[in-house]
């Protein structure tokens, strides 16, 4: 499954099109590197997303084979390592 996909599926960003500008301005990053939207995400990856006043980090548990997951099963694709809220505006 595409990062950018992933992310929307995942429930951490809203829209396709705001997580693949994410990914455009280098916010999303998957093992400290800057990843493009087309990656495709593996169960095991450490995906680090710097949002406006909040900076997340996850790794990806599991990638569904659906195009989309119920709500409540949304969380279980991901585990928070870090959840940290910022001030600053990017």
């Amino acid at each position: 499954m595409r990062l950018d996909k992933f992310l929307v599926v995942a429930r951490l960003v809203k829209q396709r099109t705001r997580a693949k500008e994410l990914c455009d301005a280098g916010h999303v990053k998957i093992g400290g590197k800057s990843a493009k939207a087309a990656h495709a995400v593996t169960e095991g990856e450490v995906i680090e997303l710097t949002l406006p006043r909040r900076r997340l980090v996850v790794a990806v548990e599991a990638v569904p084979a659906a195009k989309s997951v119920p709500k409540a099963e949304a969380p279980t694709l991901y585990k928070i390592l870090e959840d940290e809220r910022t001030d600053r505006l990017e």
